[in-house]
This record gives structure tokens, sequence and C-alpha cells, in this order.
């Protein structure tokens, strides 16, 4: 699916100019991020814990390394990494919302992971780091609001070093079709309501929702780590494909 027409992208369902849509996508998540956590277990019945586990696990974090997680909002993989890192190592937690990354930076003190933690307001598609500084890099159901995938890949390539590995956790394409009605169900209907019922912003999760649809399936994602420079791309399909936790390597 293509990303961009001409001066445009999308927006969930809507076409928007390119230059407006890292802005909503800001407006989006400053708005949800005081409910954020309460909506993520209840969107997912709390399965969004385990595919982070899962995702944790294929990473092969070890001790001393350094680690990028982008989009990381209120910072669950970027505890699961400072843990798995420890004191030798570092790890950089980062998003394009000052909200959500306050409220991360918040809970990471709350549990007591914040020595070897660095917090960063950053764009995907920019990253100010040198090439070949990091061991891992992380996003977490976040590339289908970057505005340029595409680039935003290309610079998690760029900045990790050979040998590292960079790891999408994502919404992605359900393939067990018979759901897909009741999946539409609740991601169009039921989804909103819960939005509107503990956030008061239904037109958020309507956006979240959409953006779901919108974003690259498996084999398409795969071709454009591929495309960005990765090696050994690989995925994993969760409950149907409901979730896909991509990987690729540098060398």
């Amino acid at each position: 699916m293509a990303e961009k027409s001409n001066d445009t992208t999308h927006f969930g369902f809507q076409q928007v100019p390119v230059a407006e849509k890292a802005q909503r996508v800001r407006e989006v998540f400053r708005s949800v991020a005081g409910k954020y956590d309460v909506m993520n277990d209840l969107m997912s019945l709390g399965l969004h814990r385990l595919w982070k586990i899962h995702a944790i696990n294929m990473a092969q974090v070890r001790r001393g390394m350094r680690c990028l997680d982008l989009a990381a909002g209120t910072g669950d993989l970027s505890i699961k990494l400072a843990k798995a890192v420890g004191p030798e190592g570092r790890v950089v937690m980062s998003d394009i919302n000052e909200a959500m990354l306050a409220r991360g930076r918040d809970r990471l003190i709350d549990a007591g992971v914040i020595g070897n933690v660095d917090f960063v307001l950053i764009n995907a598609e920019r990253l100010p780091f040198p090439s070949n500084h990091f061991d891992r890099v992380t996003i977490g159901f976040g590339l289908r609001n970057v505005t340029d995938k595409d680039q935003a890949l290309r610079e998690m390539y760029r900045v990790l070093k050979p040998g590292g590995m960079a790891l999408v956790l994502e919404f992605s394409d359900l393939y067990v079709k018979p759901l897909k009605p009741v999946y539409d169900l609740y991601s169009f209907q039921v989804l909103p309501r819960l939005g509107k019922l503990i956030a008061d912003d239904a037109e958020s999760y309507r956006y979240l929702a959409e953006s779901i649809r919108m974003h690259p399936n498996q084999e398409t994602l795969r071709s454009m780590m591929a495309a960005a420079g990765f090696e050994d791309c690989d995925y994993s399909n969760i409950n149907g494909g409901i979730v896909a936790i991509h990987r690729g390597r540098k060398y």
C-alpha cells in the first residue's frame, strides 16, 4: 500500500498533507497519554504485556549492550531493555510526543529503572545519533504512526552497529479470515466506545484502529526492511497475525 500520494499521506483513512501528519500524531498521543496504559490493558485484554515480553526475548539483548527504543510511549519495552542490559549497558528511551515521554520517564522512576536510561524527544525519521552506534533498535506499536516509514527504517539501519539487530513490534494483518468480521466490529465499534468511556476520546481510538488497517502487511514490511539494508529479515505472527514481530540484522 502506498504511503504517500504526491504531497499527501494517510492519517488513518484520511489523506492529509505530509507536513501535517507528525503534528496530528502528536495531538492524538497527547490526548490519550493519561489513560494510555489503562487502555492498552483493556484493548488487548492484557495480551500486550505478553507480546512485549516475546519481543524482548526475540531481541536477544545482553548485558552491556547499547539500545535505542523508538516511539517508546510509556516505556514498557524501555524498562525491559534497561533491566536486560544492566548497569554496564545504556538505553535511550525516545518518542516524538513530549507527554508520552514524560509519562514514561515517571514510570521508569517509579520502577527504579533510571540509572542507565536517557530520555530523548526525537522523530524516528531523523535520528540525532552517529552511525554504527547501537546494538539493538526497537520500535513497539509506533512504526504505523511514522509519516515516512522507509526513511525511519533507513535511519534505524544507519545507527545500528554491524552485527546489530532491529526489531519492529506492530499490529499487522489478521490471516485467520473467519475472525475478520469480529475483529473489524471490535476495532471500529467497541474500541472507539472504550476510548470515549475511559479516555473521553473516541476519535483518537478510531484513528488508532484505522492506522492499523493502513499499516503494511507482514510480507510488505519485510520487503521494506530488506530495501532499507537489513539482512536475514524475518517475522513471527502472534494471535493469528493481529500482531507481528519483525527482525532484521546489519552485517
